[in-house]
């Protein structure tokens, strides 16, 4: 398949060229008009192999010629692979790794250490460069790196990542499990709640893991990540350093109530049995989904790119019978699961008639806000800081690190949040670049980088009206211009960029309102109440219709964990009847 792809280069005029897209390759086997589960969707395809595991003959339906939902790998440009929606892997859960035998499906991931970098815009002292904060995995290395900045915060950093960690791991049974059953514990016979009883079970673990620790996991999950570090540190890069990981993906400032979950979220992150880890796969992010469709085709499931789902099929019962595509074909199963954001699946895949007005208004309410404009950079020159030179274009550590830019101090992530909630891109915008092709030399050519900007804050609609191709290129030019600021010599570098805004995330992955996670994660909409309080158990009000994505527990990022719980769920409720 060729893709068109315009890109433009301040100095240079635009130009359109032709790059490969990868296509994934569909099953072997043909399209079936009968199978005993459907998915929805090819970004949730654990769930399918569970099913398949479990005896159901499963199919997986993806709109995209692509294979992944927004874990993919496209080559925008001749010769540039680029994880172009999510960028890295980590909450990718150890038991899923372990029992789909990912490793030997062809899944690689590249660790990164260290972690963290933030470079200054400052002028250095007597000649010497600017300053910078580097965090990683090397304790020693951490408390050299902040005592730059503050020997009290130095001293109070071990304790700290200790704090987080124990709150984080309490949360890891929550994560590995369906909700718990209120309506099964609350009602029925003492059979049917005594069988319900089992799903207290995580949320008793958890309990039983913070301890004393309760108060602070309350705290942390309610208040402002800002209360929380304020209490710990003084230095401003370090807590705007920690504070990126409150807000990443979250429409949302630091002084915000409930921004402290956002941060724990990408805490309990691990990779390879380290905790916080989070790694490039070999390939991009489509490696993933590649080796998790590898290992499903193993089972059996079926796997099929281009076929775009028009409506789920309701019988005259009220259940579901299957799904209908776009080109009028009939698929026929005894249950289907979407992948699709709740918004979609409800407003746009059922049909509203087998839908009650309250149902269809609560999902209307569902938060999908979304800060992020993804820009996808094909350069000629790795990036050479001024906080971090290096020679000869030879990466450093902090090359493979996260590398925060415009997040010296608290107060201009706060300004930026403000620009956007009042229908502004943000003049000085957050920029989390990432540069894969420093370990990964599989995604550029020799001598060039494959660079992602995840970039905040953008708003969907540009004072009420809509993004224009010149709005999308004025925002990239002006973070071209803050990059070039921390590393001179960048724009020069640059020969191409795919620029993916809010209402480009949606149109192109599905992601409705642009939003990464299938839907904010704030308190209102996470477990029990996620997407809603009536959706929380992946169950839907049509019979035999689940939910499997991001937008159900635990919500985004968690890889995998949505569509195995959704899976059990599916086992329990066909084994039930």
């Amino acid at each position: 398949t060729m893709a068109a792809a315009t890109w433009t280069d301040r100095g240079r005029r635009a130009v359109t060229i032709l790059g490969t897209v990868t296509r994934s390759t569909s099953s072997h086997s043909a399209l079936k008009s009968q199978y005993d589960a459907l998915v929805i969707g090819g970004g949730e395809i654990c769930g399918a192999a569970y099913l398949q595991k479990g005896g159901l003959k499963t199919a997986v339906l993806e709109r995209r010629h692509v294979l992944g939902g927004a874990a993919v790998s496209e080559e925008i440009f001749p010769g540039f692979h680029f994880s172009r929606c999510s960028y890295l892997l980590s909450l990718l859960r150890p038991h899923i790794y372990a029992d789909l035998e990912l490793k030997k499906h062809g899944l690689k991931v590249y660790m990164r250490d260290p972690h963290a970098f933030t470079p200054m815009l400052e002028e250095g002292v007597k000649g010497a460069p600017p300053r910078s904060l580097t965090l990683g995995s090397d304790l020693a290395m951490n408390l050299k790196e902040i005592g730059k900045f503050s020997q009290k915060d130095a001293k109070a950093f071990p304790d700290f990542v200790a704090h987080l960690d124990k709150l984080a791991g309490a949360i890891h049974p929550l994560l590995d499990a369906p909700p718990v059953d209120i309506p099964g514990v609350t009602a029925g016979s003492l059979r049917k709640r005594l069988a319900a009883a089992k799903t207290l079970m995580p949320i008793v673990k958890c309990g039983l893991k913070l301890g004393k620790n309760i108060p602070d996991f309350y705290e942390i999950i309610t208040a402002p990540i800002m209360k929380i570090l304020n209490r710990w540190f003084e230095s401003e890069p370090l807590r705007a350093t920690l504070a990126t990981d409150a807000v990443i993906g979250a429409m949302t400032s630091p002084s915000n109530p409930g921004s402290g979950y956002v941060l724990l979220h990408h805490v309990m992150g691990e990779l390879d049995k380290e905790k916080g880890a989070w790694g490039y796969v070999e390939g991009g992010m489509g490696g993933v989904s590649k080796a998790i469709a590898s290992s499903a085709r193993s089972y059996g499931v079926d796997i099929f790119t281009e076929k775009d789902v028009e409506q789920v099929l309701v019988g005259s019962d009220g259940a579901a019978k299957g799904v209908v595509l776009k080109d009028g074909t009939e698929i026929h199963s005894k249950v289907v699961l979407s992948n699709a954001t709740p918004y979609v699946t409800f407003k746009k895949l059922t049909p509203q008639a087998a839908l009650s007005p309250e149902f269809i208004k609560a999902v209307d309410q569902i938060d999908y806000t979304s800060p992020v404009t993804k820009i996808n950079v094909a350069v000629d020159k790795l990036p050479n800081f001024l906080a971090s030179p290096t020679p000869d274009d030879k990466p450093g550590p902090h090359h493979q690190c996260s590398i925060h830019l415009n997040c010296e101090s608290v107060e201009v992530l706060e300004t930026a949040y403000k620009e956007a909630m009042n229908g502004r891109p943000s003049a000085k915008p957050m920029l989390e670049m990432t540069i894969p092709s420093v370990l990964d030399p599989t995604l550029a050519p020799p001598g060039c980088h494959v660079v992602s900007l995840f970039t905040q804050f953008t708003p969907y609609h540009i004072e009420g009206r809509e993004w224009t191709d010149q709005d999308r290129e004025a925002f990239a030019d002006n973070a071209f211009a803050w990059v070039e600021q921390y590393a001179p010599g960048f724009k020069k570098s640059v020969v191409g960029r795919d620029i993916l805004t809010p209402p480009d995330l949606e149109r192109i992955f599905g992601l409705t309102g642009g939003n990464i996670f299938h839907g904010s994660m704030s308190l209102d909409q996470l477990y029990l109440a996620r997407p809603l309080p009536s959706l929380s158990d992946y169950r839907s009000p049509i019979k035999g219709l689940y939910l499997c994505g991001s937008g159900c527990h635990p919500g985004g990022g968690v890889m995998g964990s949505p569509g195995w719980n959704a899976a059990l769920t599916v086992m329990a409720d066909l084994k039930r009847h």
